[in-house]
């Protein structure tokens, strides 16, 4: 009788227990706040870096010393804020030597792990916003953090 009301009372509170929020830490406003210290402003570059290395994360795995990121894109900012954002999230580093940042058109990063590869290219639509959005520091700022919270396939192509 005892394991049964033990094992009734687990079934209670797990049914009971409200669920825990949806919103993962990592893509948290917090961690946005973190994110923006390190790099010193709110950009979208740098936002979509913390996605492509999120997304990457999750799928590969996290793992700042086998994981390695190669991108290709401008190599001057706004463009360049892209690598903050990658390293911000998945801890790879210049100084490890596990990112690059290559001359490119448009963007598009290549994770590597353990003989995976994830390839993530920027869609031609977020390319077309950012380079129709006036000069302002507001407009930059307001596109950042709609896109922090856009589905990862409405901002990436997934190859």
């Amino acid at each position: 009788m005892g394991i049964k009301a033990l094992f009734l009372a687990l079934m209670v509170l797990f049914f009971l227990t409200p669920a825990q929020p949806k919103e993962k830490v990592e893509q948290s406003a917090e961690y946005l706040e973190r994110a923006i210290e390190f790099h010193g402003h709110l950009g979208p570059y740098l936002v979509l870096g913390l996605r492509a290395g999120l997304y990457a994360n999750q799928k590969l795995g996290k793992d700042p010393m086998e994981t390695e990121a190669i991108i290709k894109t401008k190599i001057s900012p706004p463009e360049s804020c892209f690598a903050d954002g990658v390293q911000f999230s998945t801890g790879c580093t210049f100084g490890k030597g596990n990112i690059t940042l290559n001359s490119g058109k448009g963007l598009q990063v290549i994770f590597k792990k353990n003989n995976k590869e994830l390839v993530l290219r920027l869609r031609k639509e977020i390319i077309d916003a950012m380079n129709s959005l006036p000069s302002q520091e507001e407009a930059w700022e307001k596109l950042a953090k709609d896109l922090y919270k856009r589905e990862i396939k409405e901002i990436f192509e997934i190859l």
